[in-house]
């Protein structure tokens, strides 16, 4: 389904069941360079245990239209307008990386209407590496590769090797890699630059996290190289009623490598702040 007005609309995937606006729903926000289907287990399990989904392409990004966005709070912006019209009850907002940004800002907009947020694979600040920042511009194929290498654990990261095969013709790293490269055929060159660059110059990820008034559940990978739990640890004292959990033996592209993991957290923090609202 389509959210917003033309032009400027966002598509968002519910799960596989029709969306219903009297259920609770958990809104799924993407990382750079990316789209919705890499919530693809976790929005389909809760759409099919008492939830409604909106797991989103953000703008520039898959099926959704305008450019991408150049700002964390832009995104935010256009994400909290498309979904300020729902008649849904309550919003639980689940962003990882990058989304995890957005997801934080779109609380600030809507406060009434978030009974939670999930951050996975967050930091404060999330900087970028100078060579990586300057290899989204300039070498895009070497930067995701850089980013695939370093988004998975180390026992998965290298291109060729097991456990990253978990089964024949299936790799986790290489999904990932024709996911970012499929992103820059469709919707541009300028989608990978602008949203490191977002992601780069975010300041405002503490007190976004100190305005919360939902509770915040952190999930975090054990073994994540791009956000290491160390640099979620501010946030998580930012917030007023933090909850953690840490995935050992996962790394950034914790949705592939742990999917189970990421899903029962997610399920279990979605019972919890849905607790009592009607239908």
């Amino acid at each position: 389904m389509f959210l917003g007005l033309p032009g400027s609309r966002l598509y968002a995937y519910t799960g596989g069941k029709p969306f219903d606006p009297r259920l609770p729903c958990v809104v799924f926000v993407h990382g750079a360079q990316h789209d919705h289907s890499v919530w693809i287990l976790q929005s389909r399990y809760l759409a099919h245990h008492g939830c409604a989904v909106l797991a989103l392409d953000l703008p520039g990004h898959g099926r959704s239209e305008g450019p991408p966005a150049r700002t964390v709070e832009r995104i935010a912006e256009q994400v909290a307008a498309a979904l300020a019209p729902l008649a849904s009850p309550r919003l639980l907002l689940a962003g990882h990386s990058m989304g995890s940004l957005i997801a934080l800002e779109v609380a600030r907009r809507l406060p009434a209407r978030v009974a939670g947020v999930a951050l996975l694979g967050t930091a404060a600040p999330m900087r970028v590496a100078d060579a990586l920042l300057a290899a989204t511009r300039d070498d895009p194929p070497t930067a995701m590769d850089m980013i695939n290498v370093w988004s998975h654990s180390p026992v998965v990261a290298p291109f060729a090797a097991r456990p990253g095969n978990p089964a024949p013709g299936f790799n986790v790293v290489w999904q990932n890699l024709r996911l970012m490269q499929r992103l820059a055929a469709v919707n541009g060159a300028d989608v990978l630059p602008t949203d490191f660059a977002a992601c780069n110059a975010y300041d405002g990820a503490l007190d976004a996290a100190r305005a919360l008034q939902c509770p915040a559940l952190f999930i975090l990978g054990g073994r994540d190289q791009m956000t290491p739990p160390k640099a979620a640890q501010s946030l998580i004292e930012a917030c007023a009623k933090p909850q953690v959990v840490t995935l050992p033996a996962t790394g950034h592209a914790m949705m592939a490598e742990n999917p189970d993991g990421v899903r029962r957290a997610l399920a279990a923090f979605a019972q919890q702040v849905f607790a009592g609202v009607a239908a």
